[in-house]
């Protein structure tokens, strides 16, 4: 928990690290959707060749990658035992007392847990490649249409930017909270489950404090230096589209077109 960086933006000057943030978050949420069309070995491959490239120009290191995927982990092999030991189809594979494996359980446990993978590698190369700045005006930027319909752009951008700042500061406070609670005698590794989950109660309690009343300190230091929304507020660096941001429409293009026909 102390190593956790998901979230976290890494300084840098990588091919990744260059692109307009509007062109990273539309790709990002384009790849979210096509990584849905990938059904087989060849089209997940594809997913996979393609986000090592993306991870080796990120110049981020595998050690930085690995701690932002390590807390959903445990996720991730959930989701592959229960398609294991419910999807049923094609030949039996493993048949012990009442569980049995099937051909197809394996088949989409690889499948969704490859799937579940990418969508968090992915997430996690925009965040450390793209600062909390970038990815507000980024998102303000493309949410402006919708201001006609009565979305408050400037908001709603506001909003998504400080929660995903404060997940690691937040996380760090819980690794505090839980470190002074086994000062004070609490195991949190004896028992059975429904004990531990018991003895995390002390932990959330104040976390809940925590959070709320950081909530109202960031409140009043936005009400102190003048915010009053994004109603007439200027911008010190202005975001413009350059030559190389045609590189990731062209990419997706790529990506769409190679997994439309895979899947055949």
């Amino acid at each position: 928990m102390n190593q956790f960086v998901m979230g976290q933006y890494i300084p840098g000057n990588s091919p990744l690290h260059r692109f307009d943030p509007r062109a990273k978050l539309l790709f990002v949420f384009a790849y979210m959707l096509i990584v849905f069309l990938a059904n087989n070995v060849w089209s997940y491959s594809l997913l996979l060749l393609f986000t090592i490239i993306g991870i080796y120009f990120s110049q981020i290191s595998l050690k930085i990658l690995y701690r932002a995927v390590k807390p959903v982990i445990f996720l991730i092999i959930f989701t592959a035992i229960l398609h294991l030991t419910m999807t049923k189809g094609g030949e039996i594979l493993i048949q012990f007392f009442f569980i049995t494996v099937y051909e197809e359980g394996v088949r989409q446990a690889i499948f969704i847990s490859t799937r579940f993978f990418l969508l968090v590698v992915m997430a996690s190369l925009l965040t450390f490649t793209t600062s909390p700045i970038d990815l507000t005006d980024g998102l303000e930027r493309l949410l402006q249409p919708f201001k006609k319909l009565g979305l408050p752009a400037h908001e709603f951008a506001l909003m998504m930017s400080i929660a995903l700042r404060f997940i690691p500061t937040i996380w760090s406070e819980t690794e505090k909270i839980k470190k002074a609670q086994m000062a004070r005698g609490v195991d949190f590794d004896r028992g059975s489950i429904l004990k531990r989950v018991k003895s995390y109660i002390p932990v959330l309690i104040p976390l809940f404090v925590s959070a709320f009343r950081r909530a109202e300190d960031l409140a009043l230091a936005m009400e102190a230096r003048g915010y009053r929304g994004g109603t007439g507020r200027t911008k010190l660096k202005i975001l413009r589209y350059h030559l190389r941001d045609l590189i990731l429409p062209l990419i997706f293009l790529f990506l769409l077109v190679g997994l439309w026909w895979l899947r055949k």
